[in-house]
Parts: C-alpha cells; structure tokens; sequence
C-alpha cells in the first residue's frame, strides 16, 4: 500500500481567481514515486473541508488537486458575471481550469454526483483536453435525468420546486430565512429518518448540524436550486467521449439505478467498468474520517490510480 501523507487541510488551500471569480483550491503534493496528477469534483452541497478525507486518501496515488466550482464552498457565482450557472458554464468554467492548472500536462478526472457531470459535459465539448486524461471516474455520478431512483411525485416536486427557488425573488427569500436557527430546528426534526443525521448519537448529531449550517451559508442559495433543478433535466447522452470510465456505484444508493446508470455511461464513454461497493448510504457522512471514506476506493480503481500514467 502507498505511504500516505500526513496533511492539514488548512496547509494545503490556496485562493482560486478564475475568470472574475474568486475561490479556493485544495492541493496536495504527490507522495514520492508517484507522479499520477488527479483532478477531483466535489458535488452538490459541499466544499472543500467536506471532502478533504477523499482527497487525502486519493493522495496515496499522487497529486490531488480539487477546486471549488462557481457558487460551490464559499466560491462567488457565475451570476456575478452575467452567466446563469448550467451545467454548460460550469462545463467552460472547469476546462479554463484545466488549462491554467494542468497546461500541456496529462491529468486523472474523478467526479462525485454533480461534479462527475460537469467533468463528462467538459470532456464532451473539449476534446483536445479529454485526450490528455488517462481515465475518468464517476463516485455514485449519472449522467441522465432518469438515472434517479426516485418515485414520480416527488421528482415532480423536485424539479418544479428548484426551477420557482431558482428565480432570484425566491432565492433571495430563502437565503434570508433559512439560518442557523431554522437550519438546527428542521435537521433535529428529521434526524429520525435522514440519510445523513439517523445513525448519530446526540454529540455526533451535533457535529454534522454545526457542518450542514456551514455549507448552507457557504453555498450560494441560487446556483444550488438551479443546478439541482437541472439535474432533474440533464441528458448528456448526446455526445460522446473517447476516455475510459470507471464508475463507482453504491449498492443500495437510495437515489439511483445502478443499471441505468451504467447503460447511459455506454453511450457516452469509450468504455465502462462498473465496480460496486457497499456502504450504509450514497455518501459517507458530512464529517467522515478516512477510514470512513475508504470503501469508496475498491481495489480494483486503487490499482488503477496506482499504475504509472
């Protein structure tokens, strides 16, 4: 097994100006006789801190560089210059990422939920990046609106509730009320049956509410509701990638098909190899350890990530 490197987070973010937009980059060096460069997209509803345990065990198999996306962890939105945050701008943003950060440099891609879709739009609509990457990796992504495993009524309510939170009015009403109090109230009251809060005792319930009050006021309120809403719209099966895809699926993720999820990745990828792992939701929780986050890591992608580039 690769040494790992002992870090802090706070060491290792660096400020983000890209585009007018002002960030945050996480980066971590590679670990000696590694020289795997690795791209990681955190998803919807998180930042930086919250993922810096995949990022550090991801660090065993070479540099890891994880940026914010626009409106993502604290990171200013692309409606601060004039561009409605889709998936297509989220698309360009990340490959004027690529082309600052990587040059001429070959890089590895992993994805998580949301951010394995903007990696597959970018991939899509820039080719002459998407040759420099050795292979993609999608952790528990999609890449159609039909991949969701979730019954009709409540996609509906999904879908038409995010595009009203979308429009700036209501966006802005919901920036207003929903703070800490609100947020600690409406989390206490669902611990019972939420995905994230059911398995905590009351000190550990404690810890990830503080967490959620954070990424609810880092998180611009808009650009969640829009790209949320537009996850429920997304069909990337009209174009194609000539990268290789390692999908990471969950095998009881209470949101989506498995199976359809790995036709959809078909269409689109060169190829697809589908490694299944089982944990006790979509996602570790918001404050997991590494040990925690490793089943996320099935040995067959950790042998990959440790092949040289």
């Amino acid at each position: 097994m690769p040494a790992k490197i002992a870090t802090n987070p706070v060491d290792h973010v660096v400020p983000l100006n890209i585009n007018h937009l002002e960030g945050r980059m996480l980066k971590l060096p590679a670990p000696k006789r590694r020289n795997r460069e690795i791209l990681l997209l955190y998803g919807s509803h998180s930042n930086l801190e919250r993922m810096f345990s995949l990022a550090e065990e991801l660090n065993k198999y070479g540099a890891v560089t994880m940026p914010d996306l626009p409106g993502f962890g604290g990171m200013d939105s692309l409606y601060k210059i004039g561009k409605k945050p889709t998936i297509e701008s989220q698309a360009d943003y990340l490959a004027s990422f690529v082309k600052m950060q990587y040059r001429r440099r070959r890089f590895t891609i992993i994805g998580l939920s949301y951010g394995f879709l903007v990696a597959t739009r970018m991939l899509q609509k820039y080719p002459e990046l998407a040759a420099r990457v050795d292979f993609a990796v999608s952790l528990v992504g999609f890449a159609h609106k039909d991949d969701f495993r979730i019954a009709p009524n409540r996609k509906w309510l999904i879908r038409n509730g995010t595009g009203l939170f979308r429009l700036r009015p209501l966006s802005f009403m919901a920036t207003v009320l929903f703070r800490g109090p609100v947020i600690t109230l409406t989390y206490k009251a669902l611990a019972g049956r939420h995905a994230k809060m059911k398995d905590a005792d009351p000190e550990e319930l404690r810890k990830r509410i503080a967490f959620e009050k954070i990424l609810w006021t880092t998180n611009d309120f808009r650009t969640y509701f829009y790209h949320t809403h537009e996850m429920f719209m997304v069909d990337l099966c009209t174009a194609q990638t000539k990268v290789p895809v390692y999908h990471v699926a969950v095998g009881n993720d209470q949101y989506f098909d498995n199976k359809l999820v790995e036709q959809h990745l078909a269409i689109i990828y060169s190829s697809v190899t589908m490694l299944s792992v089982s944990m006790k939701a979509h996602m570790p929780t918001i404050i997991a350890t590494a040990a925690e986050i490793a089943p996320l890591i099935p040995q067959k992608l950790r042998k990959a990530l440790s092949a040289r580039p």
